[in-house]
């Protein structure tokens, strides 16, 4: 009964789209196919861009089960900080991820973190490292997006526009739907339907867009670190716009703001003026190189 996810103005009408595959008698989330899908071709190309490199790609595969694990964990930790009320009755539930419930934010802190310990102790370079990784991490993000679509979640508030989509009342969290919603419920075949923007597609769209920038500008770079803030800063200034339309937002505490568009407005601010300044830096360095060559002669 709640299997169907339409787009109308686009004309796509998907009447079974199921969120769980069963293989020999078990079930197994499309939400988790997506996200190690996202997670094996992101190894790849982190392995083939090592290559590219100079570096050893086999290193990328220790520095992938390293981060992907504290990825998870990182994840799962944000998102049940900023929403206690939803765990703090059941804890248990906490450790059920078969439904979602991981940020992304979350997830890269949690790689971050882990990374730059092996770094450490492997004597590594961590922002060469995190360059090598920043479009393999957008990878994953496109992919993610779409464990969303399966799961129903993520979607912004009411919308007409071209890429508006039908969801069946019933196959979302209650708590997730506005009055705005409600207001302009649809039936369709005796089944109420609420008609929202796909923020999951928007992000989706958005995060292919700078895997392009990424791959255009990698051979552009002047110093470590530099890819790793341009996806940053990238990411960013599409998720602080994209959350704002979403009905599931993570609050802070007290002020009761947004934390991921807070956070986005942030890493942007701070990771372009990061490259500026470092831009800066170094051309002002080469510009008193060529002087002194000059005096020199």
């Amino acid at each position: 009964m709640d299997m169907q996810i339409y787009f109308p103005h686009l004309g796509i009408y998907l009447e079974h789209v199921g969120k769980t595959l069963t293989v020999f008698g078990f079930d197994i989330a499309y939400y988790g196919i997506v996200i190690v899908t996202g997670m094996l071709i992101g190894v790849a190309i982190a392995m083939h861009e090592a290559k590219q490199t100079g570096q050893n790609p086999d290193q990328y595969i220790d520095l992938a089960m390293i981060g992907i694990a504290a990825g998870i964990v990182g994840a799962r930790i944000y998102y049940v900080f900023f929403a206690w009320d939803s765990y703090k009755d059941d804890l248990l539930s906490i450790f059920n991820i078969r439904q979602g419930g991981l940020a992304i934010y979350g997830g890269i802190i949690g790689a971050c973190i882990a990374v730059a310990i092996y770094c450490r102790v492997k004597k590594l370079h961590f922002f060469q490292v995190m360059d090598t990784a920043s479009m393999s991490i957008v990878f994953g993000q496109i992919m993610g997006r779409w464990g969303n679509f399966f799961n129903r979640e993520a979607f912004g508030g009411y919308t007409d526009n071209l890429f508006a989509m039908q969801l069946p009342v019933s196959a979302v969290r209650q708590n997730e739907i506005t009055q705005e919603m409600w207001d302009h419920l649809v039936t369709i075949d005796g089944i109420d339907f609420i008609q929202v923007h796909p923020t999951f597609l928007y992000e989706s769209l958005w995060n292919v867009g700078v895997l392009l920038i990424l791959i255009w500008y990698r051979k552009h770079t002047k110093f470590h670190g530099e890819l790793f803030f341009m996806y940053l800063a990238g990411y960013g200034l599409g998720r602080a716009w994209i959350e704002g339309l979403r009905t599931d937002q993570l609050l802070l505490p007290v002020i009761g703001l947004p934390v991921s568009q807070m956070l986005s407005i942030a890493l942007v601010l701070v990771c372009a003026g990061v490259i500026l300044w470092k831009r800066r830096k170094l051309r002002g360095a080469g510009n008193r190189q060529d002087m002194e060559t000059k005096t020199e002669k």
